[in-house]
């Protein structure tokens, strides 16, 4: 009989055999075909296959050209700190294209698409592409030493996505992650506030109430809304993994010359979304092309403390606004609201009154808001103004609407404090009259 020791060891030596047989080189007739890269157009540098493209400044992209877009850009560089605190010039415009949109540790960027504007106007791109597995470390460090130029990189989503995913790519090959020390850009966020789909929510409301509808910000969407830009024969997004994985298998790069292109265009059309931002906030709400436009670029200036900004820009919202007085419009009465508030903050009640009564009397105005402004001018009347008897009737007023049983009993609170301070006037006038 065997022992214990005896068959373990004739485990292991099978093991050992069929590790030293999976060893042994599959034989082939011929090695691998090399990919074809010849239809994209670049060159071999530092390990990385690179395309290098330029947009002259006369090339027209929707409504503007290349060249009037950076010299709109560089005109109003400045006003990119409203957006990013620290960010400032040269902007390096960065977008990826990965095997897949969930993220983490098994998604591979497979190419990387920086771009800038010359010092002439033009509008140039270099974009890196992982043409095998092995090679991304090196693509990571040429993407490293592109971002280190940069004042600011400027993204659409990159704060969710693309930053997040070259992170964990350095990370996984232990490499430095430079993009943490520099501005970041992100021009989704402001573009959801500056342009939302027409008939949407514009998504202000009192009290951080959220939007009802969410606009459709798809850069496809923002592109023709912003800059009437129209796409011919490009390639939808979510084909673009299984080009790449098509790709790696034929080595055929004709797959992936749409792919590169729509990153290109992708690079462009953020240039165009970030210059038509920085171009509105330094000018003011002049430059405002809509009612909605003016509206957010008060809450902007509102948030950078800009408040005699912010008023004008409330002011030509409203004067922008299609509806009549009193007809229902949302970008009106969220401009009404924040002029009222901006008016208040800076001690001009009685300017604010006038906005708060407006509010009240507008068909249509969404509760929370005709109650918050019925409560203003309750509060106005009761500690600024001491007419008691406004005050009440106004408080009366909320209590006709459906709201909440919490905001009923403090409206009941505040009538019957109102009462309290009535019957004492009473009393003191009654006294008076008897001395």
């Amino acid at each position: 009989m065997s022992t214990l020791t005896d068959r373990v060891r004739g485990i292991v030596a099978a093991a050992g055999q069929d590790r030293r047989i999976q060893a042994e080189p599959v034989p082939t007739t011929s090695d691998p075909k090399p990919p074809d890269l010849a239809p994209l157009g670049g060159t071999w540098q530092d390990g990385c296959f690179v395309v290098e493209r330029q947009v002259q400044p006369g090339h027209a992209y929707g409504r503007e050209t290349v060249g009037a877009l950076s010299e709109s850009l560089n005109r109003s560089a400045s006003a990119v700190s409203l957006f990013a605190g620290t960010a400032h010039a040269p902007f390096v415009f960065v977008d990826l294209e990965t095997t897949g949109l969930n993220g983490g540790a098994g998604t591979h960027v497979f190419l990387v698409g920086c771009g800038w504007f010359t010092a002439d106007g033009a509008f140039a791109t270099r974009q890196r592409l992982l043409v095998r597995f092995e090679e991304e470390p090196l693509l990571l460090q040429a993407v490293a030493s592109e971002l280190r130029r940069a004042g600011a990189l400027v993204s659409f989503n990159g704060k969710s996505f693309d930053a997040p995913l070259l992170e964990t790519r350095f990370e996984f090959h232990r490499l430095d992650w430079i993009g943490g020390r520099i501005a970041h850009v992100d021009v989704l966020h402001p573009a959801r506030r500056f342009w939302p789909a027409p008939g949407s929510d514009p998504g202000v409301r009192p009290r951080g109430q959220t939007p009802a509808v969410r606009a459709d910000c798809s850069l496809a969407a923002l592109e023709h809304r912003v800059g009437a830009i129209r796409r011919s024969a490009d390639v939808p997004g979510f084909e673009v993994p299984g080009r790449y994985f098509r790709f790696v298998r034929t080595g055929d790069g004709g797959l992936l010359a749409p792919v590169l292109e729509h990153n290109r265009l992708d690079l462009l059309t953020v240039a165009v979304l970030l210059s038509r931002l920085v171009h509105l906030s330094h000018l003011g709400a002049k430059a405002a092309r809509t009612a909605g436009e003016a509206l957010a670029l008060g809450r902007l200036y509102m948030r950078a403390g800009l408040e005699d900004r912010a008023r004008d820009a409330f002011s030509r919202s409203i004067e922008m606004s299609r509806a009549a007085e009193g007809a229902f419009d949302p970008v009106r009465i969220d401009a009404m609201w924040a002029l009222a508030q901006a008016l208040r903050h800076c001690r001009r009640f009685d300017e604010a009154v006038t906005w708060w009564q407006r509010l009240a009397a507008t068909c249509g105005c969404p509760a929370p808001a005709r109650r918050e402004a019925i409560e203003a001018l309750a509060i106005h009347h009761e500690h600024r103004v001491r007419d008691l008897t406004t005050a009440k009737a106004f408080a009366l007023r909320n209590l006709e609407e459906e709201q909440h049983p919490s905001l009923t009993r403090a409206v009941q609170h505040r009538v019957a404090r109102l009462d309290r301070k009535l019957e004492r006037r009473r009393q003191e006038l009654g006294l008076f009259a008897f001395v």
